[in-house]
């Protein structure tokens, strides 16, 4: 796995404006772009491996549990 996770461009600005809206909301302070794509990759570095792997292990969960199902209506022979 990449230590760097890939976001299109579109999905880093609206990421950038929404860090940017966070700390004007609840902070009351500005902070420029720069700063927030900083804070962004400083988050996908520490934060998005954890996140990451949560997703993989719910995923695995959610397919056992459906696999589970379709072995419970396999028929036995006669």
């Amino acid at each position: 796995m990449k230590d760097q996770y890939k976001l299109s461009e579109q999905t880093k600005h609206e990421l950038i404006r929404e860090i940017q809206s966070y700390f004007q909301e609840e902070r009351g302070e500005e902070i420029g772009a720069l700063s927030s794509a900083l804070l962004l990759d400083f988050f996908l570095r520490r934060i998005g491996p954890a996140v990451y792997n949560q997703g993989v292990t719910d995923a695995h969960s959610y397919l056992s549990e459906k696999l589970e199902d379709i072995f419970e209506i396999q028929k036995t022979r006669s």
